[in-house]
């Protein structure tokens, strides 16, 4: 499948996906919809990019990969999710991920985020990539990527109070919860955190 070619062939020569699309003359979306599948490269665009990794079209679009098509998905990175927008229509893609089928369900949407601030330390560090799981529900205790009153996604554990209220707590003490009733500013959850992926 090209999709995973592209990638694998981009992570061999050590470019990221911005590096990628400036010698394509493209934006870092497009070589991004290239690499999860969700758009093809034209054949001028295949030719260019065989050239570009030193192999042939045959071996561009060799489906040598397709055994691993089941097994996995690929999914985008954002490094911030704006409220209001479409997860599709967010241009701050900064990298995919790969999810394997045997820990995620393909009836499932999820995203990857990239972790800013420090108000989860030490569970989680500024850099980190957090998979999410997208969905407007969460159980009690859960850390989940939440929008306060239309603004950027925050990560934060959700605590659901008896009286209906909702505390939204962070990790680290330097940082008082905050709890919101019917009355305060609206709570929408993004999704809820699976798992936490740290480069070294």
């Amino acid at each position: 499948m090209i999709s995973k070619n592209i990638r694998k062939f981009r992570n061999e020569n050590n470019w990221t996906q911005k590096e990628l699309a400036d010698k394509l003359h493209v934006g870092k979306t497009t070589v991004s919809n290239y690499e999860t599948g969700y758009s093809e490269p034209d054949i001028e665009t295949q030719l260019i990019l065989a050239d570009l990794f030193g192999v042939s079209l045959d071996e561009l679009n060799s489906r040598k990969s397709d055994s691993k098509i089941k097994n996995y998905i690929t999914i985008n990175v954002y490094g911030r999710v704006p409220a209001g927008i479409p997860i599709e229509a967010i241009e701050d893609i900064e990298d995919t991920e790969e999810l394997s089928l045997k820990d995620y369900q393909l009836s499932k949407d999820y995203i990857g985020l990239i972790v800013d601030g420090d108000s989860m330390y030490p569970k989680y560090l500024k850099g980190d990539t957090i998979i999410v799981e997208v969905t407007p529900q969460c159980e009690n205790g859960e850390d989940c990527v939440v929008y306060v009153n239309g603004y950027d996604a925050t990560l934060k554990t959700v605590i659901k109070n008896d009286d209906g209220t909702i505390t939204l707590q962070p990790i680290n003490p330097s940082y008082p919860p905050t709890t919101y009733g019917s009355d305060d500013e609206p709570i929408k959850i993004l999704g809820r955190v699976k798992e936490i992926r740290r480069k070294i």
